[in-house]
């Protein structure tokens, strides 16, 4: 058995592309902000700044490294004049190690006229593509073309609230995203939420009241991140999550979506898991058309990735025609196996409310949703998580939509919009278990 070695490090293949890289950035070093000091005195780096990774600086969760202001965000359509800033910041993966990761956070300009402070909204993008190219905030700003979750952001600053949208880890110069990695998107989005206060200029308050947003990937990661913020950010006063699509299981998702239309989805995520999960087995059991894959997925932001592998079967990508099902039982030297990797991402295990001992505890409401003709994220998966949820006790809101996957997202949008609103305004929701 051959052992990978994968890791969130310059792959060896990109080793020229950080060198033009560092050319292109005038071999800038990213400014040092340790935990002590934790607030840079401008926002000053160059562009090239908030994607290169430091080999020194250390940071604490959410202090911020490099941030630089934003002229306009194009892909913000409809919203209305506003601030904006990108930001790398300190986070943490799975295993608790410091690492960095990128995002934007974006202020209206309008003052906040509603009681206490200006509330904040983490937002959790959904699917981008695995690549550093494909990184939210470089495409609101428009250095790309593929997002779609603009009239999102736009809304949210309509109803006066800052925003506060993480990359997710994995998007910095020679890393790969750790894709469907549940507490490295939950650890981003947190952090990213610390780190809007920390920029100057923003005007967001360490007090804000905070409210957690996403669909599909950011659905997972908005739902991790409302397991984890008792624990992992209890300075933080979140008052709601609102998370759709979310591919609770993965399991499941994976049966659905091997050799169907969006199986480029599932090349992804064993990606993701083989960066996260660095000793389990994964260069050594693909064919040459399995590291092509890897490296054309590495290449490609979400249309791409669709685009390349429809109808993609994983045993075609495998020396020894490997199903689901056998590479599951495939194990590291620790005897971790590939199936304990795809469980350990299992959301709604474990939940329940504050004081009851289990290991996520949630004590605000959650809004759920999915769209009835989702070809994606299977109907069982969806229900399972919400069954899971109102029997721990936690409010739960569930809404189906009528529309598939992609456009479930866009339908939602003025419901979410208002329900955290709502949270922001101390009302009351006892979900519809």
């Amino acid at each position: 058995m051959v052992i990978s070695h994968r890791s969130r490090k310059p792959h060896p293949r990109r080793a020229a592309l950080l060198a033009a890289t560092a050319l292109l950035g005038g071999l800038l070093t990213v400014p040092a902000v340790t935990a002590a000091a934790g607030t840079p005195q401008a926002c000053s780096a160059a562009d090239a700044d908030i994607y290169r990774p430091s080999d020194h600086a250390t940071a604490a969760p959410g202090d911020v490294v490099a941030c630089r202001r934003v002229d306009s965000l194009p892909m913000v359509v409809g919203g209305p004049p506003l601030n904006a800033w990108k930001v790398q910041y300190g986070s943490t993966d799975g295993q608790g190690r410091r690492v960095f990761a990128a995002g934007t956070v974006v202020v209206p300009q309008k003052p906040w006229t509603g009681p206490g402070e200006r509330p904040l909204v983490a937002f959790v993008p959904g699917t981008l593509g695995i690549g550093p190219q494909c990184a939210f905030s470089k495409q609101l700003a428009g250095q790309y073309q593929d997002a779609y979750e603009g009239p999102n952001i736009a809304s949210l600053l309509n109803a006066g609230y800052a925003v506060a949208a993480t990359d997710g880890q994995g998007y910095l110069d020679g890393e790969v995203h750790p894709y469907a990695s549940g507490a490295e998107a939950g650890h981003a989005a947190l952090d990213m939420a610390r780190a809007a206060s920390r920029v100057p200029g923003t005007g967001v308050s360490p007090e804000a009241q905070v409210g957690i947003w996403g669909y599909s990937e950011g659905g997972s990661g908005s739902l991790w991140a409302a397991q984890l913020a008792r624990s992992y950010a209890p300075e933080l006063t979140v008052v709601g999550a609102a998370s759709g699509g979310i591919p609770a299981d993965l399991k499941q998702v994976a049966s659905n979506l091997d050799g169907q239309f969006f199986a480029g989805f599932l090349v992804d995520a064993f990606i993701g898991l083989s960066v996260t999960h660095p000793h389990l087995p994964f260069d050594g059991l693909l064919d040459d058309t399995g590291r092509k894959a890897v490296k054309d997925a590495e290449s490609l932001c979400a249309l791409g990735t669709v685009g390349r592998f429809p109808l993609t079967r994983i045993e075609q990508l495998t020396r020894d025609g490997l199903t689901l099902d056998q590479i599951y039982a495939l194990h590291g030297p620790d005897g971790t196996t590939w199936g304990d990797a795809v469980e350990a991402n299992r959301l709604g295990a474990g939940v329940g409310t504050p004081g009851s001992g289990a290991r996520y505890e949630i004590g605000f409401p959650v809004y759920q949703y999915r769209g009835m003709l989702d070809e994606v994220i299977p109907a069982d998966t969806a229900h399972a998580t919400r069954r899971a949820y109102c029997e721990a006790g936690i409010s739960t809101r569930w809404t189906p939509y009528v529309g598939d996957h992609l456009t479930a997202d866009a339908q939602a949008v003025g419901d979410v919009v208002k329900w955290l609103g709502d949270r922001f305004d101390g009302k009351a929701d006892a979900g519809n278990c």
